[in-house]
């Protein structure tokens, strides 16, 4: 069912990673791997990527307010950039976390922001190959240790027009991360339980490009992490926190509604 998901949502993939990472998915999902058990949220985490997604509703709810544009992805002729980015759940010490990255001042878009490792799409390749190739390019992360899970909705970012594709995969043991120096400023490593926790988001006015906007964000240490990364993450958690029955026929029939408006096939 993964793999007829992926093509439907994104045309042809990697099919030989995918398999490989298929074949082990029985004892990933139920042994215990360097001391770390999966927990029975990932069963549903698993189950609801298969099937349809909150989408932008659940997204904008981590939105910086106002934000025009973000809309556009619903549209099938939009013309964007393409990106994959990796959202690479793996154990750290006893618990869950997700691995972000403080980007340098000397890549071309977001400079010095909190986001995924991730980039464009090169020739010839699909979201699933992208962010695979960019988690090892920007952070040495071996995409055959990887089990792919699922995909999150796309997202438009109107200020560099790109449309990010999420790729979510699991490691069984956290990776030995080696950043590359020209892309990376800091390795960020959240557990999701502080993330789950609702203190964890907070809203502050900022003023950007001369104006005051509304920006909620997680805070991670001392870094706020805000604007497209956030509301991936937003989707995510949202995921983790409810169950298939909780979510419903609504959140689905957005969702179908959001696929069939804008075709993220890459």
């Amino acid at each position: 069912m993964i793999v007829e998901a992926w093509h439907q949502a994104y045309g042809p993939m990697n099919d030989s990673v995918f398999d490989q990472q298929k074949s082990e998915s029985d004892s990933v999902l139920s042994a215990p791997h360097g001391g770390f058990a999966l927990s029975p949220r990932f069963y549903h985490l698993r189950a609801a990527l298969e099937g349809p997604l909150p989408g932008l509703p659940v997204q904008l709810r981590m939105s910086p307010q106002p934000r025009p544009g973000t809309d556009r992805i619903l549209d099938p002729h939009l013309d964007c950039r393409r990106a994959g980015v990796l959202v690479l759940i793996y154990p750290c010490g006893d618990e869950p976390c997700l691995v972000l990255t403080r980007r340098t001042d000397a890549v071309d878009t977001h400079r010095g922001q909190i986001s995924f490792p991730g980039g464009s799409l090169d020739p010839g390749e699909d979201a699933v190959t992208a962010a695979l190739r960019e988690g090892w390019e920007e952070l040495a992360i071996d995409p055959a240790r990887l089990e792919i899970i699922g995909a999150l909705s796309p997202l438009y970012i109107p200020p560099s027009g790109f449309c990010i594709y999420p790729t979510v995969a699991y490691a069984a043991a956290r990776p030995d991360f080696v950043p590359n120096l020209h892309e990376v400023a800091e390795i960020i490593e959240a557990p999701l339980a502080h993330l789950l926790a609702p203190d964890t988001r907070q809203v502050e006015v900022w003023e950007i490009r001369g104006a005051p906007v509304r920006v909620p964000f997680y805070a991670v240490g001392h870094h706020k992490v805000w604007g497209a990364t956030a509301m991936v993450l937003c989707e995510l958690l949202a995921l983790l926190q409810t169950s298939e029955a909780e979510r419903g026929i609504t959140d689905g029939v957005a969702a179908r509604s959001m696929a069939t408006a804008h075709d993220p096939r890459v």
